[in-house]
């Protein structure tokens, strides 16, 4: 769930005339993906795929189903889990425009999705289906480059995932999902930080039950340093978790 600052991909840094086969992406769409392609490979690309929309609570892929899509999130939020035994959800990141996902699809190892993502908003896509993903490895020499990447990107936001689940308690959890929330998903107002996330989504996202993160956010805003409000947490800033969110995992 870290950020970090990435350029715009290459091709796409100011205004130019859309090739009429081709999807448009909005001005200054960022992506990892992308930004690994030249702008002739990026051109294929989009040229090669399907725009769809996704609606809220729609599963976008299940894990253990058959790899068969490789898509790449252009607006909305979708977040990312694995299922345990018991039917609980461990939550592993949000995804947010500019991810890409289904990449066993591409990889082709392993054959099966590793991970669910359901959609948490409205919003678009591009998918690209197995015939085009191989398509897509004729024509961009670059793929397993930028590929590469999404992959070391993944990877260093599980590590970071892990350390906190295995060394933070409750608390720290939650201060932390906040924080990092409002860096990569909040809107920024006057002098706040409004987060559309639920008390349940707060809750699957921290590991913790809805009750405990119910009571945890009701005293944050009898202290001041939050508001909740219908479906969304106001944060004035965001030092005042600034305590809460320091523990073992950093």
């Amino acid at each position: 769930m870290r950020l970090s600052e990435r350029r715009s991909p290459r091709g796409f840094e100011g205004p130019r005339r859309p090739d009429s086969n081709r999807t448009a992406l909005p001005l200054g769409f960022r992506s990892t993906f992308l930004d690994g392609l030249t702008p002739g490979e990026i051109n294929s690309a989009l040229t090669a795929a399907k725009p769809e929309r996704i609606s809220p609570h729609q599963i976008l892929q299940q894990e253990g189903d058959r790899a068969n899509r490789f898509w790449l999130l252009v607006t909305g939020r979708v977040a990312v889990y694995r299922l345990a035994r018991n039917g609980n959800r461990v939550f592993l990141r949000w995804g947010v425009p500019g991810d890409t996902f289904g990449l066993s699809t591409i990889l082709k190892c392993p054959e099966t999705y590793v991970v669910t993502i359901e959609a948490v908003q409205e919003g678009s896509l591009l998918a690209w289906d197995k015939a085009s993903s191989r398509t897509l490895v004729l024509r961009c020499p670059n793929l397993g480059k930028s590929l590469n990447a999404v992959l070391a990107s993944y990877l260093d936001r599980l590590i970071h995932v892990l350390g906190t689940y295995a060394f933070q308690p409750a608390e720290q959890r939650l201060a932390r999902v906040l924080v990092e929330s409002a860096r990569q998903l909040g809107c920024t107002g006057h002098e706040r930080i409004e987060l559309d996330l639920t008390n349940e989504q707060l809750a699957v996202a921290a590991r913790m039950t809805v009750f405990t993160a119910t009571r945890k956010l009701t005293k944050w805003q009898a202290r001041g340093i939050l508001t909740k409000r219908r479906g969304k947490i106001v944060l004035p800033s965001l030092s005042g978790f600034a305590k809460a969110t320091k523990g073992p995992s950093g």
